[in-house]
């Protein structure tokens, strides 16, 4: 396969780990394999996948808590193996930057379908183009999903980023809560409005201290408005 995508699974279990591999290295993926978490940061030092399969517990830590910590280094797809299936622990892994689960134990098929949908995912969010790459003073790296103000990258993490395109394709425009945890987050419902006043305040910080000139408004239970001067 040309330009064959790249899947990291981060999982002990040696006999899922052969199978796993063996059905998706048959579908014309590159495969990574690591044990534990200290194994998946080696790999990630030569490069970033486009699918991490992760699983939740392993010998050196918690997946939970490495998915939190390479969340704002990598922007691959976060896809969780996991056999608990607690609402409560499925609500803390998308917080801290999961895309997705499957539970144990699965078919290989629902595994192949899940990774292809997440590649499509990532293949249709680099074509798009929908909004000009410059404003003014800032400009937009759509393939490399980079900001910069007057030449200086704002230094975005994932999240961040897509934060400001919503923003920036919505400026002027009074946007629900709901609405920005749908389009950024891709969660529905009012999601965790203590999670998004932080987000937008660190967005703000960063493009404040770039020299930008925007602003954020927050109308009380309602939502948030952008400006921004070019």
């Amino acid at each position: 396969m040309p330009d064959s995508k790249r899947i990291l699974i981060v999982e002990d279990n040696e006999r899922l780990n052969r199978l796993n591999c063996r059905a998706l290295t048959a579908e014309g993926y590159d495969v990574l394999v690591a044990r534990t978490l200290e194994e998946a940061r080696g790999h990630l030092e030569h490069g970033e996948p486009d699918v991490i399969l992760l699983d939740v517990m392993l010998p050196d830590g918690s997946g939970f808590a490495f998915c939190g910590e390479i969340r704002d280094k990598v922007t691959s797809h976060i896809l969780f193996l996991t056999a608990r299936i607690e609402y409560e622990e499925k609500i803390e892994g998308l917080k801290l930057g999961g895309d997705d689960y499957i539970t144990k134990p699965y078919r290989l098929d629902e595994l192949l379908s899940r990774v292809g949908a997440a590649l499509r995912r990532r293949e249709i969010d680099a074509r798009k183009q929908d909004a000009p790459p410059l404003y003014g003073s800032l400009a937009l790296d759509m393939t490399r999903r980079r900001a910069s103000v007057k030449g200086a990258d704002m230094e975005l993490s994932p999240k961040e980023f897509d934060l400001l395109l919503f923003f920036l394709k919505n400026a002027g425009k009074l946007l629900r809560t709901e609405e920005i945890y749908a389009a950024v987050w891709r969660q529905s419902g009012a999601g965790d409005p203590n999670s998004l006043r932080m987000a937008i305040s660190r967005l703000r910080k960063k493009i404040e201290d770039g020299g930008g000139q925007a602003s954020i408004e927050a109308t009380r239970s309602t939502g948030y408005t952008f400006h921004w001067e070019v």
